[in-house]
């Protein structure tokens, strides 16, 4: 069978959701020594971005730096099995939220939950699904045996609306206006295209501009969805609206996105999305800052 290893780890993974979280955590941080170790390609990507953005870092503090990322980073991957199988019971210990009077408004006008690139990115969002009905965007996988499992999980609480990145804004436009909240990933490089040159960390990085955008079409609130690893799981907050949002404009809302992700990011460096190549689009003439 073409996909047979892939059941088997899945298999694996499944058997793995039924530890508690101490010993799961115990696993992730062995995980993630060995990414680390083995993962050369990962290991420069991550470190070339710390030492794109702490630069004040010596070398030796951002190995170390490092280290922690690929150990949360592993962490977080195991701790999806209970997200994607754990009784709702038992994700609601593990996971809770706090500000959830920010996702109401006297006026009733829509929500973009802005969900930065944080490790424990999957655990705020099937927060979200336990607590309402919401429309987020996924990328398909390659492998159709991963893409069903990250499918299933994602829809497991309150039917969420979920539209594939290929299917463009349209569909997330229409459902925000119909009140649904947008549980919304913003700050990963997809190239040129709808994309400003916006600081983060002082460097130019291509962001997609999104979250302006469609708080104009729509009028908007733009609510921070904040979601940190702890020991004994994870910490969701909603932070209060941003105010006076929409700006003078695209270009300067999405400057002001960018240095309120920068401020959380460097609340807990080592759970940034740091294996990203977040700046992988450069201006007109720079070369690749990956090479």
């Amino acid at each position: 069978m073409k996909h047979l290893p892939t059941y088997c780890l899945l298999a694996l993974l499944w058997l793995l959701h039924w530890l508690p979280l101490s010993l799961l955590r115990g696993l992730g941080w062995l995980l993630g020594h060995l990414l680390y170790l083995i993962g050369r390609r990962r290991r420069h990507i991550v470190l070339t971005n710390l030492s794109l953005c702490f630069p004040q870092l010596t070398e030796a503090e951002r190995i170390r730096l490092a280290r922690r990322h690929f150990i949360a980073f592993a962490r977080a991957f195991l701790d999806r099995t209970l997200i994607w199988w754990a009784p709702e019971a038992r994700l609601r210990r593990v996971i809770r939220l706090h500000g959830a009077e920010h996702l109401h408004d006297a006026d009733g006008r829509p929500i973009i939950l802005l969900a930065p690139h944080f490790v424990g990115l999957d655990a705020g969002g099937i927060m979200m699904g336990m607590s309402m009905k919401v429309v987020s965007v996924y990328s398909q996988q390659k492998n159709p045996v991963i893409d069903a499992v990250l499918y299933a999980g994602r829809k497991r609480f309150n039917d969420p609306l979920l539209l594939s990145r290929q299917d463009g804004m349209r569909k997330a436009l229409k459902a925000l206006k119909d009140g649904l909240p947008f549980f919304y990933l913003p700050d990963m490089d997809f190239g040129p295209k709808d994309a400003v040159f916006a600081p983060f960390f002082g460097v130019p990085t291509a962001t997609v501009t999104g979250v302006s955008r469609l708080a104009r079409l729509t009028n908007a609130r733009v609510v921070a969805c904040i979601t940190r690893m702890v020991s004994d799981g994870y910490e969701v907050t909603l932070m209060p609206p941003w105010e006076n949002f929409p700006g003078e404009s695209v270009e300067a809302d999405t400057v002001r996105m960018n240095a309120c992700i920068e401020e959380q990011v460097r609340s807990m460096p080592e759970q940034y999305y740091w294996v990203h190549r977040r700046f992988k689009t450069r201006p007109p003439g720079e070369a690749s800052v990956y090479a």
